[in-house]
């Protein structure tokens, strides 16, 4: 977790909010990931799709069973989406997203029963130190738009 929280702070030297992520199988990092909507003009490149992109070219394949992906901000619907397609085994997220988590905050697709995969989830590891990133975050940001 603490390197996708390393990759949380280039996001946001980016621009973009604060989100890392990383995939490993078995203790290796298949690929990483932060958040890059905005730089990159897609509204589908949040950390856990980028890190899966990669992952999957790396791999030569879509699925990726047996691997854990680790990210700092629980994921949205989209994500979990991509994690349920990709096969991803477990989901370790840092801060819960009372907004638009869903791996049981808002949504749980982690493991919805009409769903065709389960996903572990674990969530709340270094969930302090991501939130309060992300809080100072967007304090920054909504004083900068003030003008404050």
């Amino acid at each position: 977790m603490q390197h996708a929280l390393a990759l949380a702070q280039r996001a946001e030297a980016e621009g973009e909010v604060p989100v890392g992520a990383v995939l490993v199988r078995e203790g290796e990092l298949l690929a990483e990931g932060w958040n890059r909507p905005i730089g990159s003009c897609d509204p589908t490149a949040h950390a856990e799709i980028v890190a899966l992109r990669a992952a999957a070219h790396r791999e030569g394949n879509y699925r990726l069973p047996g691997t854990t992906l680790y990210v700092t901000l629980e994921p949205c619907p989209m994500c979990m989406g991509a994690l349920v397609q990709a096969r991803v085994r477990r989901l370790v997220f840092a801060a819960s997203d009372p907004r638009a988590g869903a791996a049981g905050s808002v949504f749980d697709l982690a493991c919805h029963p009409r769903l065709n995969h389960c996903i572990e989830v674990e969530g709340g590891l270094l969930g302090q130190v991501a939130a309060e990133r992300l809080r100072a975050f967007f304090r920054r940001r909504r004083r900068a738009e003030s003008g404050v």
